[in-house]
Formats: C-alpha cells, structure tokens, sequence
C-alpha cells in the first residue's frame, strides 16, 4: 500500500518536475542572491552516514560478542544522526528571515542529537531489554519537530509548498513511528519464531519504514527548497 502511494506522489507533475531539476542548478539564478545550500547537503550526509553505519553493522556484527555490541551501538547513533541531520534543511530554509529561532530549533535538536548518541553509545544501554528504551529515544527525538512544525503553519500557512512540505513530515512521522512499532513489537517473528529468520522479520520491515520515512522527508525537504528559492530575500510576503 505504501508503495502505490509513493508510486502515485512520483506521478504527480509538480513534484516530477522538482525531483527533475538539477536542483543545485536551479539555486543559482544567473548570478543573482541565492540561498545556501549547505543544509542540503547536512541532511545527505546524515542519510548516508546513517545507512552506512547500519550496513557495517549488519556486516561485523557477528564476528564475535565484542564487535556485536558495538556495531549495534554504532547502528542506533547513526539512526540519531539521521534524525538530527533531517532537521537542518527544513528548519533553515523555513525560518531563513528568523536566525535567531532558526539557530535556537537548531541549537536544540543538535545538543539532544549528541546527548542521544553518548547515551546509545554507552555499552550499559545496549542490552535487550532496553529496546523500548532506545525506541522511545528515537521517537522523542523525532517528534521533537512537532514544535517547530506548528510554528511553521502558523507562519507560512498562507504558501502552499510549505503546507504540502509539513503533510509530508507528518506522513514521515508515521512512517518512522510504525517502523518503530514493528522493531519494539518483534512482529511478525513473535508469533512464529523461526519462520522469519532469513526474511521478513521485525529489523528488516524496521528498515523498510526508515528508508521510506526518509524518501517522504527528502520530498518535503525539496518543497521547502524551492520555496525559498523563489524569495533568497527576506520581505514581508515571504517571511513572517
């Protein structure tokens, strides 16, 4: 079902032709004032950071019990990374004309990120029956953006890319949060332990969910882009 919605999301033609242009291209506009591009970049790098933590993981883990517990610490700090990151783009492009709300959502999600990463790299935290601990942290983090996704309606409701950005974070969230279901609830493998130990177990659909959640953020991102790509300068009807 998710993938017929996504399948559907691609078809549109506004959001074929965001997807299209060389977006770094478009923020260039012929020698003009344009807006920086960096936050962009923050969030692949944190994307990548994260799934190539995860395949590292998956790889080493099993080569003795010392690797195992760490490679499933680096696995959940990268998760956090991923988060973190996922806030720069939207947060800087929405409140481009507000640095110093801008800087202090920033500010906030980055020092809540590095404590998430020392707690999850603490080898006291990584046992089994901290899961839903571990969960509840990724959750919290990631709903920490409920926040500065209000004080986004409440200011640009009025711009149409932005509102359709947020619906997008809101489909993220529900994908993050029901992939965090599955990883917390081992489902399916609970009620049929071993059938599910080569494909379709609980870590895998948790997976599936992450890089679907991300590919929603990534559309919202690219909407948001190109909102603040029409105004690179602060004026009262773009900026609140």
């Amino acid at each position: 079902m998710l993938i017929y919605l996504f399948i559907y999301l691609f078809q549109d033609s506004h959001l074929r032709h965001i997807l299209v242009q060389p977006i770094i291209h478009e923020l260039r506009d012929d020698g003009a004032k344009t807006i920086p591009i960096w936050p962009w970049f923050v969030f692949l790098a944190g994307g990548m950071g994260c799934l190539a933590s995860s395949t590292l993981s998956h790889l080493l883990a099993c080569h003795s019990k010392p690797f195992n517990l760490f490679f499933w610490r680096l696995d959940y700090a990268g998760i956090s990374l991923m988060i973190v990151c996922s806030f720069y783009a939207p947060i800087y492009y929405v409140f481009y004309c507000n640095p110093y709300i801008r800087t202090f959502y920033l500010t906030s999600i980055s020092v809540l990120g590095v404590l998430a990463i020392i707690t999850l790299l603490a080898p006291s935290l990584s046992s089994r029956h901290l899961r839903p601990y571990r969960a509840s942290l990724f959750l919290c983090m990631g709903f920490s953006g409920v926040i500065p996704a209000v004080h986004t309606l409440a200011t640009h409701y009025d711009h149409p890319h932005v509102v359709v950005a947020l619906g997008y974070e809101l489909l993220m969230a529900i994908l993050y949060t029901t992939g965090a279901v599955f990883y917390v609830t081992r489902i399916p493998e609970r009620w049929k332990p071993g059938a599910f130990d080569i494909a379709g177990h609980s870590h895998q659909i948790f997976h599936v969910f992450v890089v679907l959640g991300a590919l929603a953020h990534t559309l919202a991102t690219l909407l948001v882009m190109e909102f603040r790509q029409g105004s690179p300068t602060c004026n009262t009807q773009h900026c609140q």
